[in-house]
């Protein structure tokens, strides 16, 4: 079993350039499914989540080739719409398959997803905007069976705000017959990304970024060239990471427009930063002396659920007591009891968390129990007196690509074993 050994107390300096979101990726390269031909997906991060995709793709005879951060996808032999248990089960995104196999081919065979155990999260509206559209759906034996001869256009409303279920009905919807309408939709950036993406490849699309995404269903689609956008979370992570170490790092290939909440709230914790959309860079200076700060975890524009864990971290040196309320999972604050190791002074009530910040933490052998987890344990570890030991880091690897050797040229002491 790999970990991670940190050794704390290093001020962070120097440059970091972020890799491309990983839920940008997966859903655009699950969009080369939609038409035959040979797709080119660059920015891609090398992360397990990617290789698992690759290998779903595979078993559906798509050829799956990585060059360096460059994907090509050819889906000419595509002969068997179905994503098995033994792939999807690591991988909740996975399901992201099942609207452009409809679109594409009539029908699927789709395992119910797995992922990190952070919340329930049901794909009961994936199926509820596939039917709409005219789909057959039944579960049987843990996989999710759909045919329909032809979508049909539909005016679909989420009852809540899904990210994958946008995706999913959107890459549905764009070679269905007439208009859909999809109310409630999700505002994230990555879904923009992969409206742009279908766009490039045809697509007729308004709306995406709102909460009402139209789609005219078109008759086929072309090949894609194009370039996934930068990953937000790992920009927020490398922005705390500046923060919590009092030091000063300039953060290149990122889009800070995508992180208002978020760089508000470090901002408020006193630390300070500098943004320039036209050069895509973050400069962060951090503070020997943390604020406390309360957020609430929100769906986009809010302040993300993927950066709690990492901005719990830095609330645990705080001087005072901030309480952070996360309303989009109701398992994530698996977290805590690790921080706690490492002498935090955190209570949970229910989704809300109280932190009273401690003047420091001490290094602890601790668990990573999902992706972002991992990050705010690492981060804790980097601000931590002696050496903290990580284990189950396979987590990490889902999200974070060579975060180690970023880390490491901005001066942390950081190893894996």
């Amino acid at each position: 079993m790999k970990t991670i050994i940190i050794t704390g107390g290093h001020k962070l300096k120097g440059e970091v350039f972020i890799s491309g979101a990983k839920n940008a990726a997966l859903p655009i390269l699950a969009a080369g499914l939609l038409c035959e031909g040979r797709h080119r997906i660059s920015n891609v991060p090398l992360l397990a989540d990617v290789t698992t995709l690759g290998k779903i793709l595979q078993n559906m005879g798509v050829m799956f080739e990585r060059q360096n951060n460059e994907i090509l996808i050819d889906t000419f032999g595509l002969k068997n719409p179905e994503a098995p248990y033994d792939l999807v089960k690591t991988m909740r995104a996975s399901v992201l398959v099942l609207g452009p196999l409809m679109a594409r081919m009539g029908k699927a065979r789709v395992s119910l997803p797995g992922g990190c155990a952070i919340g329930a999260r049901p794909i009961n509206l994936h199926l509820m905007g596939l039917e709409k559209l005219g789909a057959s759906v039944e579960i049987k034996h843990g996989y999710v069976l759909a045919k329909a001869k032809k979508l049909r256009g539909a005016h679909i409303h989420f009852d809540t705000v899904t990210v994958t279920g946008t995706e999913n009905i959107m890459m549905a919807a764009v070679l269905a017959k007439g208009e859909t309408v999809l109310e409630n939709a999700a505002r994230e950036p990555e879904v923009v990304d992969l409206s742009s993406a279908l766009s490039q490849m045809g697509a007729r699309i308004t709306g995406a970024g709102t909460d009402v995404i139209r789609i005219q269903g078109v008759e086929n689609l072309q090949p894609m060239n194009y370039s996934v956008m930068p990953d937000r979370i790992e920009t927020g992570t490398f922005v705390i990471a500046a923060a919590i170490t009092n030091g000063s790092v300039k953060i290149n290939n990122c889009d800070p427009s995508h992180l208002d909440a978020v760089l508000a709230k470090v901002t408020e914790s006193g630390a300070e930063i500098m943004t320039d959309l036209h050069l895509r860079t973050i400069y962060v200076n951090g503070t020997r002396k943390i604020k406390p700060v309360d957020i609430k975890t929100l769906e986009y524009p809010g302040f993300p659920t993927d950066m709690q864990a990492q901005f719990m971290s830095l609330m645990s040196l705080a001087e005072g007591t901030s309480v952070i309320n996360e309303t989009i999972f109701e398992n994530r604050f698996t977290h805590v009891a690790e921080l706690r190791r490492m002498g935090a002074d955190i209570q949970t009530e229910g989704r809300s968390a109280i932190v009273k910040g401690v003047s420091k933490l001490s290094a602890a052998p601790v668990m990573a129990t999902d992706l972002r987890a991992s990050a705010s344990l690492i981060l804790a570890g980097l601000a931590a007196e002696g050496q903290t030991v990580i284990s189950r880091i396979y987590h990490l690897d889902r999200g974070y690509e060579n975060i180690e050797q970023k880390l490491s040229a901005l001066g942390a002491d950081i190893k894996r074993i």
